[in-house]
């Protein structure tokens, strides 16, 4: 018999933009203050692009130490998936362009949309193809310029938003390493509690993010533990299996509630929303980087990602490290 393919995690990497907004810094702009911001959120600082940096260029430097850290060429890659919400143009995929500057010659790319859930909805297509056979190595990258659409004076928004890349080598494997299974979910009749202002084909400018703030938490800590549950019961596993959380970064009183639900324990998430904000479709890979760097994870550890994001869509993916 021939033994089934897992698609394994064998490499991360990451990058965050060399200027940085403390909440002291927003204070500054609009009625706001540290103190507000950390309790409502747990966000003390978030990475901003330069003016001349564009999604593209933070998604190529996480590449290319997530393909250091493999230790695999470019041309070794047979796919390249890009989950993000604010690409550098409206077409081409910002996959192509990333592939172009990686020097990637012999894989194919496109980019996902379902913002901050992208980066679950990507890394489930690539374990796909990989389980399918079609193909041994993926760069998976979530990547973000979030503070293109915010606007600076909305207080109850712009707090929140940070700019990030994260990136993984996801390859084919005959070991037990790898992602067991998925779940992935959208429910459109909320559409309008987290969206932009505008969009192409409405007004071909790319608007601003509005927000519905309690409606959105209260979907969130639902709508993630339950997704959890699920995945695990299609694992045939417990809460009680899991050895790590890595949610979506998006509001430290969510990650809290939801950890509360599963009965985790703090030391059990992987939490990073304080330095970097919620950098939506980057937060779970730049998370996942952060904890592998700093050797939280070990071989055999059973590790939980999710996510919820506009559209509302959501997710969940177990593996073993």
């Amino acid at each position: 018999m021939t033994k089934a393919i897992n698609s394994k995690i064998i490499a991360t990497g990451s990058y965050l933009p060399s200027k940085i907004i403390s909440n002291f810094d927003l204070a500054k702009m609009v009625d706001t203050s540290d103190e507000w911001i950390t309790e409502r959120t747990g966000i003390k600082n978030r990475h901003i692009a330069n003016k001349d940096q564009l999604t593209s260029d933070l998604a190529y430097e996480a590449s290319i130490r997530a393909l250091k850290n493999a230790g695999i060429k470019a041309e070794n890659l047979d796919m390249i998936i890009l989950a993000s919400t604010t690409p550098d143009l409206t077409f081409p995929a910002c996959a192509t362009i990333i592939q172009h500057k990686i020097n990637a010659i012999n894989a194919f790319a496109f980019d996902v949309q379902a913002v901050c859930s992208g980066f679950i909805y990507a890394l489930n297509i690539a374990d796909n193809f990989i389980k399918t056979g079609q193909i041994k190595n993926a760069l998976v990258i979530g990547a973000e310029t979030m503070s293109r659409i915010i606007d600076w004076q909305d207080r109850n928004t712009c707090v929140l938003f940070g700019d990030g890349a994260g990136a993984l080598i996801l390859q084919a494997s005959n070991d037990s390493s790898g992602i067991i299974a998925s779940k992935l979910s959208s429910d459109g009749r909320l559409n309008k509690i987290l969206k932009t202002t505008d969009g192409v084909s409405l007004s071909q400018k790319s608007g601003f993010i509005t927000m519905e703030g309690k409606e959105v938490f209260k979907h969130a800590v639902e709508k993630m533990s339950k997704s959890v549950f699920d995945v695990l019961k299609i694992a045939n596993l417990t809460t009680s299996d899991i050895n790590f959380l890595v949610p979506h970064q998006a509001n430290l009183r969510i990650l809290n509630s939801v950890a509360e639900k599963l009965k985790l324990t703090s030391d059990q998430v992987i939490i990073t929303i304080e330095n970097h904000g919620n950098t939506s479709a980057a937060s779970i890979a730049l998370a996942l980087d952060f904890a592998n760097q700093n050797n939280k994870f070990k071989t055999q550890d059973i590790i939980v990602l999710e996510a919820l994001g506009a559209g509302l869509t959501w997710g969940s993916i177990v593996l073993k490290w």
